[in-house]
């Protein structure tokens, strides 16, 4: 399971060095997507195939709003391998669609991580301590 919250930086180079205690977990490769917020989603390659074969393959291709989410999420996905220190290079489009900057954080999602800009994630932590306790009742309501 990914857990945590990891404040971290993007290089030169555009290599984001994941948190050392998530590398084990991508040693079989990364991918790396457009979030549906304005963050970056990255996968285990093992669980971007469940996602996709349990979530966005049961879609209907005949539908223009499948076709928009397939295309927002596959059309900037990349496959990649980390490097020996632990990085992965994120792309020109991706960098541009999370809006990041220098600063990034890293923070694990039960089956995936989010990278965000550091100030928008921020925002974002506000926005969600503010609200998580009406959100759970919501969600509640509706398993009853």
């Amino acid at each position: 399971m990914l857990l945590g919250t990891y404040e971290h930086t993007i290089d030169d180079k555009n290599r984001l060095t994941l948190p050392a205690r998530l590398r084990e977990s991508f040693a079989d490769g990364i991918v790396v997507t457009r979030g549906i917020e304005p963050c970056l989603d990255a996968y285990r390659r093992e669980d971007w195939v469940r996602h996709v074969e349990s979530r966005l393959a049961t879609l209907d291709p005949l539908s223009k709003e499948t076709r928009k989410l397939q295309r927002h999420l596959f059309s900037g996905a990349s496959e990649a391998q980390l490097d020996k220190q632990g990085r992965v290079m994120i792309s020109a489009p991706l960098i541009e669609h999370a809006g990041l900057a220098r600063d990034v954080v890293v923070v694990g999602i039960r089956d995936h991580l989010e990278i965000w800009d550091r100030d928008e994630w921020r925002r974002e932590l506000a926005e969600v301590e503010g609200s998580a306790e009406d959100v759970a009742e919501r969600l509640a309501a509706k398993s009853d």
